[in-house]
């Protein structure tokens, strides 16, 4: 036979795209159309309905960015249709390629009640199933003009008070059609049976069955009448969408699923409407598809609905009971897992776990966060403890370089705790379940023999508006069809319950998945990143102190509601695409006035309970938020602190600059402004490496292959210019010099910017202070500051929540080498044994780590802290203006000095006149076993509730001693409800209890109040 393949195909492409498809809707009537463009930001429903309407019609222009224009539109059903299926096609100017990237709309009743939402595809309304002919249409229609902005080009569109006026959109279509069934079953067909047969092999014998079927069901179809042959033509298919799959066939759990950046090319506002139309048209597709199963995660998106579309949230509710919306991820949003702090970690599954208890009787098994970029080690412990059972991700498969070695596996924590876990192998989130991607998932599935099955998440997101009624018709063709993999529609937990079943030994992976991409969003957009420090900080002072005084001040009240709605607001803001930087210019300036009103309310609770604490009096109190003891006073207590041991001394430099000692540390500032020695005297041990500088600011070109605000491609290090010219400096001076303090400021000018830094050594510190203000002007470029340490490490340990990780200094294998940059919260450290030094900070997040062998045979290891870039898109104004950033050296540190040093330099200490000395809550003997978190239990009840971990990876013992009456100690989960299988001691009459901790281990414990 000769091979007609693809003559057939193409006619088939043809014929489908320019006769078929547009027959599905028939006969239409244009629908009477009027406009109300809504000044400034959206208004309620009722306000949009009573607007003064004016005429208009396809092929107007409107909408410039982020308008709202509202459609009234009006019509009436033939009495001729009387029988007929009747839909309007409502096109408001769509680009068929990009849901969820454009103008998007919902459409309403006159009474306001939402009807479902439109977008590129799902621009339909049904009207009736059956006409009775003279049905009166009256819809309003919010239409919002998002720009697009996936181009990755700079643009000032991504903020309101910079984008143009211009129209971005052309109204299409508004049309009153008959929906023609038969056709559109017909296009479900064929585009099954094209997309299966292209992803068979061109040897086999299926392939041309489908081939021959679909040639003899467009020979059927008359081009002239495609609605009166559409069922002959169907007849020809029916023998091929029969056939059953194979035995062996991959089997796939179809997960309905709209993936919604909670904020990312648009402003939270928008989200709040994507969340609306999106939901709006699950549930609309539910009442007539009773098989659809759609997963929703991030609970503050449904407390949306809840607050702002409240008769939907009815709906969903009662489609929750049904089992068909099914609420996922446990968490408040799906947030960052890298930077995110160890309590707000917590707190995500807290809110989001409660929420969904509170208002759907759910308790989620699973965390659903397809999208982050990269996910800590930590995650595991905590999501046992939440007292969920499995994990799923998706953004893996985007690594440049490595590809991860499983889909299904467990997950081992940095304390050795293991989640089954699932990576499906479609590789995407936004599936359509078309034949290209189901093939790929079955050829992808890296457990062939050990496993069978697969998840696809499946339906447009980013207010793309989730399934489809064809994703739906897709799934049903492709249940049991020769030549596909089985595609069952069903609940998440149904497919992690299967997989762990025929599973149980799966293989583990063990420390954190790393994304080898987007590194870049450790350090973009450093304000974003610092509100989010500076918060986690706050709310663990204000909780401590505001539970102090609940325990000991008659009348005070602690402050349940503001403290819970801040939390959510920090939160909402450790987003994957807020919290990393990627989000355009608007999402970032209203971060940073939300992160300003943050800070003042908490700073308002925090001094409101130490002042009742405190008593009236004249005394100056210190009050100590650290979890250790620093200057004399204890740990959440308050006092005078010690008198500060050895004088700070400063003299002048040979060749220039200046040595400060304090009798632990002597400092060489040499004439360059640039740090060429920290002694430590005790240890007899040289902290910089012979020959190099210290605290050295280095610039490097940054523009990336692509992904601006998201990636650093690792040829940044090809270029460097070390900011270490006597041309660029402008000052050089002794800033303070006292007993207990000495201060060397450095004053240097670079391209358009300028740096002062204030180099500090206190009395009786072994660590040497840091503050770096920028005035940063730079575009396209990537600020490091440089510390090469004499010390021959071949790993460093990174803080992460509830612990450390360590990497590998060399880069053995791709594996090593791939992570040129990395993340750590407050401290990085560098060891050899008996020695070692950390590099503390208070804000920043992006590290590397080099390492190089002397010509004297010893070896340097470079740690740099990332502190700024200057990328273009989404913000074309990235991080241009004054930033603060401080950081630490630290020599002679181990792990448990890095620990409280990273605390102390986050968690300043306060003072507030009063009439003694504060004794505190409750106290730990031992240094290794961390507090981290001290507030009153959730239910109201004032049991306080301690969340403590062991922070330098080995075994510890501990007491805790409260300093008020307590009953009992109950080992708790994040959700402050009892831990089956507990082994804290019980207490005894002194109000102790004993504890046993392995290597991190995370103990929330509920103290019980008589």
């Amino acid at each position: 036979m000769h091979d007609d393949r693809s003559i057939t195909e193409h006619r088939l492409r043809r014929v489908l795209h320019e006769r078929i498809r547009p027959a599905v809707h028939s006969s239409p009537l244009p629908l009477t159309v009027e406009r109300w463009d809504a000044p400034g930001e959206p208004v309620p429903v009722a306000e949009g309905l009573a607007a003064p309407y004016e005429p208009c019609a396809p092929g107007d222009t409107w909408g410039p960015a982020w308008g709202t224009t509202w459609f009234k539109v009006t019509g009436t059903v033939p009495a001729a249709w009387a029988g007929r299926t009747v839909e309007a096609v409502l096109d408001l100017g769509f680009d068929r390629m990009m849901p969820g990237f454009q103008c998007e709309g919902l459409v309403h009743r006159a009474d306001g009640t939402g009807i479902k939402a439109l977008n590129p595809y799902n621009d339909w309304v049904r009207v009736a199933d059956r006409a009775e002919g003279g049905e009166r249409i009256e819809w309003y229609v919010e239409a919002a003009a998002n720009p697009v902005l996936v181009d990755h080009r700079a643009t000032y569109e991504g903020d309101l008070r910079t984008s143009g006026d211009r129209p971005l959109y052309r109204l299409a279509r508004m049309d009153l059609t008959l929906f023609e069934t038969e056709v559109w079953e017909l296009v479900q067909d064929l585009d099954v049976l094209y997309e299966l047969m292209t992803q068979l092999d061109t040897g086999d014998a299926r392939r041309y069955e489908i081939l021959r079927a679909l040639g003899a069901a467009l020979d059927a179809v008359d081009l002239s009448d495609v609605p009166g042959t559409a069922a002959a033509a169907r007849a020809h298919l029916a023998d091929v969408l029969a056939a059953p799959a194979n035995a062996s066939a991959h089997r796939i759990s179809a997960v309905g699923h709209a993936h919604i950046d909670s904020a990312w090319l648009w402003p939270l506002r928008e989200t709040v409407r994507k969340v609306a139309r999106t939901v709006s048209n699950m549930v609309n597709l539910m009442d007539g598809h009773p098989d659809l199963v759609f997963a929703m995660s991030q609970a503050q998106q449904l407390d949306w609905i809840k607050t702002h579309r409240p008769e939907l949230f009815e709906r969903v509710k009662k489609k929750v009971a049904d089992g068909q919306f099914v609420p996922v991820g446990g968490m408040w949003v799906e947030s960052d897992t890298n930077m995110v702090g160890g309590e707000a970690m917590a707190r995500q599954f807290l809110y989001g776990k409660k929420f969904f208890l509170d208002e759907f009787g759910i308790d989620t098994h699973n965390v659903w966060l397809p999208d982050s970029f990269g996910y800590t080690a930590a995650m595991p412990q905590l999501v046992r403890l939440s007292g969920s059972r499995w994990f799923l991700t998706q953004k893996i498969c985007w690594s440049q370089v490595n590809d991860f070695p499983h889909h299904t596996f467990w997950w081992e924590g940095i304390d050795g705790s293991r989640v089954f876990t699932h990576f499906p192998p479609v590789d995407t989130y936004n599936s359509d379940l078309g034949g290209a991607q189901m093939a790929h998932a079955a050829r992808n599935y890296r457990e062939k023999g050990w496993g069978s099955r697969s998840l696809v998440p499946f339906g447009w997101g980013d207010g793309g508006g989730g399934p489809t009624r064809e994703h739906l018709a897709r799934a049903r063709r492709q249940r049991d069809l020769e030549g596909s993999p089985r595609i069952e529609i069903e609940r998440p937990d149904a497919f992690f319950e299967k997989a762990r079943a025929e599973y149980e030994d799966a293989p583990v992976w063990a420390g954190e998945l790393y994304l080898e991409l987007h590194r870049g969003t450790y350090t973009s957009q450093a304000k974003t990143k610092q509100g989010n420090r500076r918060s986690e900080s706050l709310l663990r002072e204000a909780e401590l102190w505001a539970a102090t005084a609940a325990v000991r001040v008659p009348g005070y009240a602690y402050p349940y509601e503001d403290l819970e709605r801040i939390w959510k607001t920090v939160l909402l803001h450790q987003f994957h695409d807020i919290l990393p930087g990627s989000s355009i210019a608007w999402v970032h300036r209203e971060a940073r006035e939300t992160y300003g009103r943050v800070a003042q309310e908490l700073r308002d609770i925090t001094l409101a309970a130490q002042r009742a604490l405190a008593g009236e009096g004249t005394e100056e109190l210190v009050f100590n938020c650290a979890p250790h003891a620093r200057r004399g006073i204890p740990a959440g207590g308050a006092g005078r602190p010690a008198q500060p041991p050895e004088p700070v001394t400063v003299e002048e430099r040979h060749g220039g600059g200046h040595v400060l000692a304090n009798g632990l540390l002597v400092v060489e500032i040499d004439a360059r402004g640039l740090i060429v020695s920290v002694h430590d005297l005790r240890a007899r041990r040289e902290a910089v490496a012979p020959g190099r500088a210290a605290n050295l600011l280095q610039i490097h070109p940054d523009f990336p292959n692509m992904w601006d605000a998201w990636d650093v491609d690792e040829f940044y290090r090809n270029n460097v210019t070390d900011l270490d010219d006597l041309d660029g400096l402008d000052g050089l001076e002794v800033a303070e010099s006292g007993p207990r303090s000495a201060t060397v400021r450095v004053t240097r000018s670079f391209g358009r910017s300028r740096a002062v830094q204030q180099i500090t050594l206190r009395a009786g510190a072994k660590t040497l202070d840091i503050v770096t203000d920028v005035d940063w002007h730079e575009t396209e470029k990537f600020l490091k500051a440089a510390f090469p340490l004499d010390v021959k490490a071949d790993r460093t340990a990174s803080e992460t929540q509830f612990g450390h990780v360590y990497r590998a200094t060399h880069t053995n294998t791709s594996w090593e080498a791939a992570k040129f940059e990395i993340c750590a919260h407050r401290w990085i450290h560098a060891e050899e044994p008996g020695w070692g030094v950390a590099l503390l900070n208070d804000s920043t997040y992006g590290h590397d780590v080099t390492r190089d062998v002397r010509p004297d045979g010893g070896q340097t290891t470079t740690v740099r802290l990332s502190l700024l870039r200057a990328p273009r898109y989404p913000d074309p104004e990235t991080d241009q203006g004054a930033h603060t950033l401080r950081f630490s050296l630290a020599p002679g540190a181990g792990i448990g000095d890095a620990v409280r040093e990273g605390h102390a330099l986050n968690l300043p200490e306060r003072t507030v006149p009063g009439a003694g000395p504060v004794a505190p809550l409750l106290a730990v003997d031992s240094d290794a076993v961390v507090v981290e978190a001290v507030k009153l239990a959730e239910d109201r009840g004032g049991d306080v509730i301690v969340r403590l971990y062991e922070s330098r990876g080995g075994r510890a013992t501990a007491t805790l001693t409260a300093s008020f009456p307590i009953t009992g100690a109950v080992e708790s989960d994040l959700l402050e409800r009892p831990l089956a299988g507990s082994a804290v001691g019980v207490p005894t009459p002194a109000d102790t209890v004993p504890l046993t901790l392995r290597p991190f281990q995370i103990v929330t414990l509920r103290l019980r109040r008589p």
